[in-house]
């Protein structure tokens, strides 16, 4: 395996902690040593690991069968879980990845519209399709070039690339030309947690209205993590598609798309756009979906949030009173940027300006106190209900070891 891992941001110099089970807030690795684990596997594992109903879900599944290449009623029934719980999702269709979700939903956009270009903001990470892996450019009307070797420039050309947070620059490039969609995680969270500031997102859904684009809500990380609703129902914003994944599969490799009901039916067999996989809707990532949604319609999310809440506060003080940067985040994420000052971080330009080596050795010092966190300063820290505040005591406390104050 290049690197030896099956994807790139696993590995860490000299080489990654191989990792053989999890329970709970714990992660244990093929030597028997506990972290608490705030990567979760970048974001799904909400209810911690090995959560026992979804374990139980599975292995209940598996024994009939996993795989048919033929609907099944647990499709259906976790269709219908996730429209009541997101309504804006009238019909939707599984995926097997985050990435199948975008393409698809791009596809999909430019389909009902009739145009090309597409706008993303920089920073934003919505898969490795070949359209969606684009620079950012110094202007709102700077068209994407391939940040990736073997991504032809002609895939890239009609994506268009503004900053986060700036209704400006998103206004001037739908005016710049005809663009079939704007796609947008409503919490940047691939490039470590920044919110939309008040009024971004009402924004940008109003100047979609007022240009004839889709307004595409990338909630793979903050669906179901953010609330039931979503982002959008926590922002009181409605897109036109929506798309979701990780907390959706509880673990499982699961993902979805969807919007209006006339936009859905232009997929293939109803319409003229072709969408499918062999693994899309298989049995266990169907069964796994409905477990975590039942068990997360039982969960205290003010609770955690207020949890969370608490850790970026003191983790915040200990950043700002050691003068290394800012801590934020938005319901049950965060992340240190190292900066060097405690000025909030609003787009990825900013981000970017962030010290990832000193992330790195406060990563490897965290790793000998047991804690672990995603390796790599453009990354978003997650809490789950299964982190308790005694758990968040310890962190900070071993936060406090490696920033020098303890």
């Amino acid at each position: 395996m290049p690197g030896g891992v099956s994807s790139p941001v696993r590995m860490f110099p000299p080489h990654p902690v191989f990792m053989a089970r999890g329970e709970g807030p714990w992660i244990v690795d093929v030597e028997g040593q506990r972290y608490l684990d705030y990567c979760l596997a970048f974001g799904p594992l909400l209810l911690g690991h090995a959560h026992p109903e979804v374990v139980g879900a599975v292995q209940a599944r598996v024994a009939q069968g996993a795989l048919f290449g033929a609907p099944g009623e647990l499709e259906v029934a976790l269709a219908q879980r996730v429209t009541r719980h997101v309504p804006s999702m009238a019909m939707l269709r599984f995926t097997s990845t985050g990435t199948e979700a975008a393409m698809h939903a791009v596809r999909l956009a430019r389909a009902a519209t009739g145009r090309d270009a597409v706008v993303k903001v920089d920073g934003g990470f919505h898969g490795s399709s070949d359209s969606m892996l684009v620079k950012a450019g110094s202007g709102a009307e700077t068209f994407g070039v391939p940040t990736s070797a073997g991504v032809p420039r002609d895939a890239a050309k009609h994506t268009v690339v503004v900053p986060f947070n700036s209704l400006p620059a998103m206004e001037q490039a739908l005016r710049a030309q005809p663009c079939a969609a704007v796609i947008v995680e409503p919490v940047l969270a691939n490039i470590g947690p920044i919110p939309p500031e008040k009024g971004y997102l009402q924004g940008l859904r109003k100047l979609c209205s007022e240009h004839g684009a889709l307004l595409l809500f990338d909630e793979v990380v903050t669906g179901f993590r953010l609330g039931l609703g979503g982002a959008q129902a926590r922002y009181g914003v409605v897109p036109d598609l929506t798309l979701l994944g990780k907390v959706l599969g509880g673990g499982l490799p699961l993902a979805a798309f969807g919007g209006r009901r006339e936009l859905m039916e232009r997929l293939a067999p109803l319409g003229d756009t072709y969408q499918a996989g062999t693994f899309s809707g298989n049995p266990l990532s169907m069964a796994a979906g409905l477990a975590t949604l039942d068990a997360l319609a039982q969960q205290p999310y003010d609770a955690l949030d207020a949890r969370a809440a608490s850790l970026r506060k003191a983790l915040g003080d200990l950043a700002r009173d050691q003068k290394v940067g800012v801590v934020q985040g938005e319901g049950s994420l965060f992340q240190l940027f190292f900066t060097g000052d405690d000025a909030p971080v609003r787009d990825a330009t900013q981000a970017r300006r962030a010290h990832g080596a000193a992330y790195m050795a406060l990563f490897r010092g965290l790793l000998e106190r047991d804690v672990y966190l995603p390796p790599a300063q453009w990354e978003t820290c997650f809490l789950s209900f299964a982190h308790t505040p005694e758990h968040l005591e310890a962190t900070v406390e071993a936060f406090q070891a490696c920033l020098g104050s303890g």
